[in-house]
Formats: structure tokens, sequence, C-alpha cells
């Protein structure tokens, strides 16, 4: 019982910890030998970018602004944005903003129904052959939207999908966990990028071919489930690190929980909905892809857990598992000194990694109860700091 109860413990932590380290270890393998180039050569063709906006008359003018003085030309590109019930001035701002330019087009949603479904109101506007989807408060470098399209000159690539540059100007606990998380994602995006599909994108700097778009029920994910279509239909979802966007990360370790358990209950149903793709005989390295990057690390709490309990239970059969019973303590302490300790350790960079760490996980466990139990989640207030 003792030997079963060892091969338990690692095949549990094996598993556990296969998607942030095993899997980007393979897909670089992969790289090294087979890599798939993305055709480059120069693409303008006419955008649109679109946005949907709920109480953002504080930011909603920079954002439509920054968007029509991107470097590109101007007669190629338009904005659209839909204003989801909103009751703070958006409105007022967003008319003013379309009279002034004609390249602003604005619409209202009433009653509020949620992003998805303004998207799928201003999808059956829209001009642009790609369609930018941007966030009411997201703030993009002057070229971005010209690297953000450039891919689709490769007519394989179907969605397109920018680098997120968080800012944390506080030096928060959760903005800096974040910030690093999200190093960690790009550079697993750039090499899945390299072999095929990135299995994720980063909503708010994202684009797609607009004949491959397909509405979307009110509680889907659009960040998720359109890249999902796009494969679906047989196209490449890519990842373009030069265009980037600049956001602030959420500092109140409640508003980042929050917005992690939505995003993970979200991206639960959206694998659910799209099932399909798990199928290795239609889609060989897809499948694989989406396994490992998304589902598996949305699960990755519950081998680990196992693994951390049954550590306990193994101290006494050798030195590795005193040592790594040790390390979980130290972990525990580190993430408790993050949220509670005096100021001095909290800024300690492993602390802050620790606690960031758990609070995924912890939101991945919620947001699969809430799954499990048929939640869905249509509507959400504006991010916040």
């Amino acid at each position: 019982m003792p030997a079963a109860a060892e091969l338990i413990f690692w095949a549990c932590l094996a598993i556990g910890l296969y998607p942030y380290g095993g899997y980007p270890l393979c897909v670089a393998l992969l790289l090294a030998i087979r890599p798939l180039p993305v055709l480059a050569v120069p693409f303008t063709p006419r955008v649109t970018v679109v946005t949907s906006a709920y109480n953002e008359a504080s930011h909603i003018e920079a954002t439509v602004r920054n968007k029509l003085d991107q470097d590109y030309p101007r007669g190629l590109l338009d904005v659209m944005v839909v204003s989801d019930g909103s009751t703070d001035g958006t409105d007022q701002v967003l008319t003013r903003l379309a009279q002034q330019d004609p390249r602003v087009a604005f619409f209202r949603q009433e009653p509020r129904a949620g992003k998805t479904a303004a998207l799928n109101c201003l999808l059956e506007r829209a001009q642009g052959e790609i369609i930018v989807f941007a966030d009411a408060n997201s703030m993009y470098r002057p070229d971005t939207v010209r690297r953000l399209v450039a891919p689709f000159a490769d007519p394989d690539v179907g969605y397109a999908s920018g680098r997120m540059l968080y800012v944390d100007p506080q030096g928060s606990l959760v903005g800096d966990g974040c910030t690093a998380y999200m190093r960690y994602e790009n550079a697993l995006r750039a090499l899945e990028s390299a072999v095929g599909s990135v299995a994720g994108v980063d909503g708010g700097v994202d684009a797609i071919r607009r004949s491959l778009y397909r509405p979307m029920r009110p509680d889907q994910l659009p960040d998720f489930v359109l890249p999902l279509a796009v494969v679906e239909q047989g196209c490449r979802v890519v990842y373009a690190p030069g265009a980037v966007l600049e956001e602030e990360t959420l500092t109140s370790e409640g508003a980042e929980y929050r917005m992690r358990v939505r995003v993970t209950l979200r991206a639960l149903w959206a694998l659910w909905d799209k099932r399909v793709l798990f199928n290795p005989v239609r889609f060989p390295l897809f499948s694989w892809q989406l396994m490992s990057h998304k589902l598996l690390r949305y699960l990755s709490f519950v081998p680990l857990a196992a693994a951390a309990g049954m550590n306990w239970l193994l101290v006494s059969r050798g030195w590795i598992y005193a040592t790594l019973a040790a390390g979980q303590c130290c972990a525990a302490l580190l993430a408790l000194l993050a949220l509670r300790g005096p100021a001095r350790l909290r800024g300690f960079f492993l602390a802050r990694y620790c606690y960031y760490f758990l609070l995924l996980n912890w939101a991945s466990a919620v947001a699969l109860v809430r799954f499990l139990r048929g939640e869905k989640q249509v509507l959400w207030q504006p991010r916040t700091g």
C-alpha cells in the first residue's frame, strides 16, 4: 500500500504541474521540430474597432480618440461603440464624439444585455474586413492596430491577439502577481503561435476576420468562444506581440478574485460549448493544446490539492517527502506574509507570487463548483482598480 500511495502522489503532482511546466516544454520541442511561421507582408485592410461600454463616461472619450489616432490609413479605420444601458453620461460623450468625427458610430442597447449581445449588434453593422475588439478603458500604442491586423495577410489566419501589458504603478500584491503571470502566458502564446494556434487570447486587443464571425449567446465569453470558433472553421489563431495594450492591473485582492472567478466560469462554459475541439481525430494538435493549456490548467488545483494532502502521509517515507512538506509550509507562510505581513516582507516577490498562485487556483475551484451547479454570468460591473 505505501508503494501505491507514493505512485499516486507522484502522478497527482505530475498532472498538477504539467500545464505549467511540462506543456510549455513540449511546445518548445515541437517548435524546434516543426515550426509554422505566419506569412509576413504589408497589409492594410479596412478595419472596424468595436467596443461595448457600460457606465464608462470617465474613460470612453480617451479610448475612442486613442483608436482614431492610430497610425493607420484614416479612410480605412472606423470606430463603433454600443452603450449597454449606461446611466452615467456615457451616451452624451459618445454622441458628441460621433458629431465631431464621421468615423465614429454610436448605438444604445436597452435594456442592458451584456457585452456579448452588444458585440452581436455591432457586427451586424460593421463594414471592416477585420474587426478589432477593444475594451472601454483600453489604451493602445500608436501602432497597435497596424501590428494586430498584419498577420491577416496570411490567408490561413482567422484571429489575432495582441499583448496586454499590465501597468502596476502602486506595486500592489495582486498587481505584481498578475504582471508575472501575464509574462508567463505571453511567452507560452508565442510558442503556441509558432507551431499552430494559441489556446487563449487577451480580450481588448484582439481581432477577427469579419467573414469568420459567428453570433454568440449572451452568456458566452467572446474572448474565448470566438477564437475557438475560428479554429473550428479551419483557420489559425495567432499571437501578435507587437500589438500592445497597456492597462492598469487590479490592485484589490477582492476585485482580482471576482474577475478570475468570472473569467474561469465563462471559460469552462466555452470549453463545454466547443467540446468538439477536444476530438483528436479532427483536431490532432489543437485538441492537445486546448486540453493542456486550458482544461488541465483550470482543473490543476484538484491533483495539486491531492498531492499536497498525500505528501503529509508520506513524510516518514524519505527525505524528499519531508523536503516537499517543508516547501508547502514555506509557500503557505510566504502567501500569508504577502497578505498580512509587515510592509517590508509583503514586497518580497516570492511571497507575492505564492499568494497569486493560490488566488488563481482558489478562483478556479469556486468557478468549477458554480459551473457544476449550472450557474452562468452575463452581466458584471466595469473593471476597477
